[in-house]
């Protein structure tokens, strides 16, 4: 907790017109100043612009170089790091080979949650004093519990023995902080889900509120908490109200769309499988001086996907793409699985093959394999032209739940009977599969294939205890690498102690 001492007793946000005068949704909106929590919460307007703040920590998923997704892809099977060279971003590197330390570990995956959490409990702590509506305080609190509980479910499943902070640390409060048990994280994220779920929306107005958090997003997120619980009861009942009848639309409007290739359509934003989904703008002109800072609002995980020096001959059918950086590189372990489900276009571009037929060119980066991730490669169309650094204005945003995990999840609760194997069925008919026989092997199978390369691969091991065979030969070590080491400078002049078998 030392690296919240004082950079968070400021809170930075978004301030812009706010109501009907938003950018292209809630959560983006241009960062035009600070204010001193003393004198911040006064009225309707800064309440809002601190709830702003609460939310800009969720683009940590696919925002800034050291994401969630790039991440965790790296240390999946699935997986490589790639990039530039062995030293292209250590703690990824690091983590695809499983040999992170206190010190390689990027600090910003424990500070950005943290960050989200702080703000989250300045708002909560204040939201009696704000001069505005019961019911948009009951909103308010509520969307600040979710998020709350969504970072904690973050931090404790990468850290897992984390402190449990609920009011604003202080400077005389911030070294005596200890660890809670994993059993006190999770009971507290269950609290703050329970607590939101009856006081959030069913729907928001798309025009001004995209992103915000409604009732079957905080639904969702508790039925995914419930699983990695082991709380499968639990988990089976809330994932029943997310998903209705399998194939059919929940009872919010959401449905799995007809097309799988169009979840990944820039444009198709907020569309009706997205449950949680992760805002990204071309106008917020983020640009290399504060780029992973919270302020840029672009997807960085777009430009990291991307195969490097990047051409095709005029009149070549191959995509028009911009370069990029060559990370999260497919294996052929997933080239191999996927080469014949109708997903394989959507999630893995073949450049091997473009460039055998003359009809693409790159340059081979580290851990090549000729394989790049297609759900988010950005096309030529995606360029920012305006200000900012081009490559850091990608504007697709990225989902955190959508409707067919919560589906496989479900499923995966069942174990098994007829809607166990309905809602597996739902989802291999989407795109065009007949059914198989629902089993955990089944369901586990169908989770690689539809959610390949968006982040949930390793814990998904993790939580099945397949971690150790499928990281065999990344140099996994079961009891130790099932999460991360504890940043070293959190562990200076504070009660923390690190994770089993770190230094």
């Amino acid at each position: 907790m030392k690296n919240i001492k004082f950079k968070y007793i400021y809170i930075a946000i978004a301030m812009a017109a706010l109501g009907g005068s938003c950018s292209e949704d809630f959560v983006t909106i241009e960062p035009k100043g600070s204010f001193l929590s003393t004198s911040y919460y006064k009225n309707e307007q800064q309440a809002t612009a601190a709830l702003v703040g609460v939310y800009d920590p969720i683009r940590k998923n696919t925002g800034g170089f050291e994401n969630m997704v790039a991440m965790l892809n790296a240390g999946s099977d699935d997986f490589y790091a790639g990039g530039g060279g062995a030293s292209d971003g250590a703690g990824i590197q690091n983590f695809s080979t499983h040999s992170l330390t206190s010190v390689i570990i990027p600090g910003s995956y424990w500070n950005d949650h943290y960050q989200g959490v702080y703000r989250a409990n300045v708002l909560l702590s204040n939201m009696a004093n704000v001069d505005m509506s019961d019911a948009l305080k009951v909103r308010f609190t509520a969307e600040s519990k979710s998020l709350r509980a969504l970072y904690y479910f973050n931090l404790v499943r990468m850290f897992k023995n984390i402190p449990l902070i609920l009011e604003p640390l202080t400077t005389a409060t911030i070294a005596t902080v200890e660890q809670a048990t994993p059993e006190a994280i999770y009971a507290q994220i269950e609290k703050d889900l329970l607590e939101a779920i009856p006081a959030l929306p069913t729907t928001v107005d798309v025009a001004t509120e995209s992103g915000r958090l409604t009732k079957v997003a905080a639904q969702a997120l508790l039925g995914k908490v419930y699983l990695f619980e082991g709380k499968k009861t639990e988990a089976a009942a809330i994932l029943a109200q997310v998903n209705g009848t399998p194939g059919q639309p929940n009872q919010y409007g959401n449905k799995l769309l007809p097309s799988y290739s169009d979840l990944w359509v820039t444009s198709n934003k907020f569309n009706a499988e997205s449950l949680i989904e992760v805002s990204h703008t071309s106008a917020g002109n983020s640009d290399w001086s504060f780029w992973g800072t919270g302020k840029d609002e672009g997807n960085s995980l777009n430009v990291m996907v991307g195969p490097r020096g990047y051409t095709r001959p005029e009149n070549s059918t191959a995509p028009d793409l911009p370069s990029g950086w060559a990370f999260s590189v497919p294996t052929q372990k997933l080239y191999d699985a996927i080469k014949t489900d109708p997903r394989f276009g959507a999630t893995i571009l073949d450049m091997k093959a473009l460039k055998a037929a003359g009809k693409a060119n790159y340059i081979p980066a580290y851990q090549d394999t000729g394989y790049f991730l297609n759900k988010y490669l950005p096309r030529q169309s995606d360029v920012r032209t305006g200000g900012g650094a081009a490559e850091l204005n990608y504007r697709q945003n990225s989902y955190i739940i959508r409707l067919a995990d919560t589906y496989l999840m479900e499923a995966e609760a069942l174990g098994s009977g007829p809607r166990a194997q309905a809602l597996l069925d739902a989802v291999r008919n989407r795109v065009g599969l007949t059914p198989v026989p629902v089993t955990l092997a089944a369901i586990k199978n169908e989770r690689r294939m539809e959610l390949a390369g968006e982040g949930h691969r390793f814990f998904d091991l993790v939580r099945w205890g397949d971690a150790a065979a499928a990281l065999a030969d990344r140099g996994f070590n079961a009891g130790t690498d099932e999460i991360f080491p504890i940043p070293f400078v959190e562990l200076k002049g504070t009660k923390l102690k690190q994770n089993p078998n770190y230094e």
